[in-house]
C-alpha cells in the first residue's frame, strides 16, 4: 500500500521561519516535517511513498534520494505550475491502482495507521477521512457524520455566523480508494476538500469519518510551528498515538457545564456555567481526555427524539468552540427506568447498565478510546456522578456545588495541579 505526501506548496504563510526552503522541508527539533511522516509509516509496515513537489522540489528529492537511506521507496512528481492539493493525484491512476495513504507535508502526526486502515477496510469506504475536534472549529472545515461514521455534509470554512455541528474537523489525513481518482480531472488545479470531496458525496460515494483524539497539526504559519516544536521536545506527540492508553476527565452535563434546567430539551435552554469553558480548555491542554456522561430520560419520556437531542449536543459543542474549548466526545442514557408517564417510549423504560450511578458509558468511552480509568476522574453535582466513578474503578469522583461560582474550573485546577 503506498502513501503520497502532498509537498508542492510554497508555504506563502510561514515564510517568515524560512522562505529558502519548500515548508515540507522545514526542520522540527533538527529534522525536516517530511522525515517525521516517513518514519511513522514505516513503523506501520508502508514502506513506497510518492511525493508530490513543486515549489524548490529539488531540495526535497536531493535530501531523500529514492530513499533507500530509511528503508524505503520513494517516486517523485514534479509539479511544473501548482495543481492544488487534487490535481496531481488525477496524474496518478496507473501508479495508484490500490487504496492509498494522502498525508499533507507540513503536518506532524503520530496516529495509529493500521486501526485507521482497518476502520477504512470495515467501512468498504471510497474514501476515509480523519476528524477531530479542535479548539478553533469556526474557522476550521467540519465533517456532519452519521451515527454508522459516513459523511452526512460537509461544511468548507468561512461558515455561516449561525453554524451550528458537531466539533469534527476535517485533519486533511486521508485514505482514498481508485475510485477517487475518477473523480479528479488530471492536470487541472483543484483542492480535495473543496472540490474533489464534496463532488464525490454528490455523486453518493461511500466517504466515512475516522474519528481520532491522537496528534495531527499542521505547521503552515508561524505560531503552530513553534507550537509544533514545543510538542515535540515535550513528548506530547507520541504519547497521544492511540495505542498508548490515557486518561480522562468524565463530565456531567446538566449543572456540571450548563445551567440545570429541569429536563432540558431544547438547544435555547443551554446556557454555560460560569468558568466551564476554561475548565474544559484547561483539559484539551492536558494529557486528559474531556469526555461528558450524561443521563438524558428526555428520550425516554419521549420530550425530545435522539435527532432534537443531538442538535443540542451540537450547540453545546459550537458553544463552546467559540471559547476555545472542545471536548473529545459525548455519551448518553436515553433510558429510564420508572413507567407511568402518558406520553413515554416504552421502548426506553428498561433498567440498564448505563444510565449513572451504573458504570456502562465509562465502560464504553474507556473501550472506545484506550482509557486508563485507574488514572481517571469524573466530576459532577449529583452523587450518582460520585457512586457512578466508584463503580467503574476510577482514581477519584468528584462532588460540586454549582451554586458556588467557577466550581468546575476549581475542579479541574485541583487535578491539574
Amino acid at each position: 500500500m503506498k502513501v503520497v505526501i502532498i509537498a508542492g506548496g510554497k508555504g506563502t504563510r510561514i515564510a517568515s521561519v524560512n522562505k529558502d526552503i519548500p515548508k515540507a522541508m522545514i526542520p522540527v527539533e533538527g529534522k525536516p516535517v517530511m522525515e517525521y511522516e516517513v518514519e511513522l509509516a514505516k513503523s506501520y509496515g508502508f514502506r513506497e511513498f510518492i511525493f508530490i513537489t513543486g515549489h524548490l522540489g529539488d531540495q526535497i528529492s536531493d535530501y531523500f534520494g529514492d530513499g533507500s537511506r530509511w528503508g524505503v521507496s520513494i517516486e517523485y512528481f514534479h509539479e511544473e505550475q501548482p495543481l492544488g492539493t487534487a490535481g496531481a493525484l488525477g496524474m496518478l491512476k496507473d501508479k495508484l491502482t490500490e487504496d492509498f495513504f494522502v498525508f499533507y507535508g507540513d503536518t506532524i502526526l503520530d496516529i495509529d495507521m493500521t486501526a485507521m486502515l482497518n476502520y477504512h477496510q470495515q467501512q468498504h469506504a471510497d474514501a476515509t477521512l480523519l476528524v477531530h475536534p479542535n479548539d478553533h472549529p469556526y474557522d476550521s472545515d467540519l465533517v456532519d457524520l452519521n451515527e454508522d461514521g459516513t459523511v452526512r455534509q460537509f461544511f468548507i470554512k468561512p461558515h455561516d455566523a449561525h453554524l451550528v455541528c458537531r466539533n469534527l474537523v476535517n485533519a486533511s489525513l486521508f485514505i482514498f480508494a481508485p475510485s477517487i481518482l475518477s473523480e479528479i480531472a488530471p492536470g487541472r488545479k483543484s483542492h480535495i476538500e473543496k472540490d474533489i470531496l464534496p463532488r464525490c458525496l454528490e455523486k453518493k460515494m461511500r466517504l466515512c469519518g475516522y474519528v481520532s483524539f491522537e496528534y495531527i497539526k499542521d505547521m503552515g504559519t508561524p505560531d503552530r510551528y513553534d507550537d509544533v516544536c514545543n510538542d515535540i521536545r515535550r513528548g506530547i506527540v507520541g504519547k497521544r498515538n492511540r495505542k498508548n492508553q490515557r486518561p480522562a476527565i468524565f463530565l456531567d452535563r446538566d449543572g456540571t457545564i450548563n445551567k440545570e434546567v429541569n429536563l432540558l430539551c431544547r438547544p435555547e435552554q443551554l446556557e454555560l456555567i460560569e468558568g466551564a469553558a476554561e475548565a474544559i480548555r484547561l483539559i484539551n491542554n492536558s494529557e486528559y481526555l474531556a469526555i461528558v456522561v450524561t443521563n438524558q430520560p428526555v428520550i425516554a419520556r419521549n420530550l425530545c427524539t435522539l435527532e432534537q437531542l443531538e442538535h443540542i449536543h451540537a450547540t453545546l459543542e459550537t458553544m463552546l468552540g467559540a471559547e476555545y474549548a472542545y471536548l473529545n466526545a459525548i455519551y448518553y442514557c436515553p433510558h429510564h427506568p420508572d413507567s407511568g408517564y402518558p406520553e413515554e417510549r416504552k421502548e426506553y423504560k428498561i433498567k440498564c447498565d448505563c444510565r449513572k450511578p451504573a458504570p456502562g458509558m465509562l465502560l464504553k468511552a474507556a473501550k472506545d478510546w484506550n482509557i486508563d480509568l485507574s488514572r481517571s476522574y469524573i466530576i459532577g453535582d449529583s452523587q450518582k456522578d460520585v457512586e457512578a466513578g466508584e463503580n467503574a474503578g476510577l482514581l477519584r469522583s468528584i462532588l460540586i456545588d454549582t451554586n458556588q461560582p467557577n466550581a468546575l474550573l476549581n475542579a479541574v485546577e485541583k487535578i491539574l495541579g
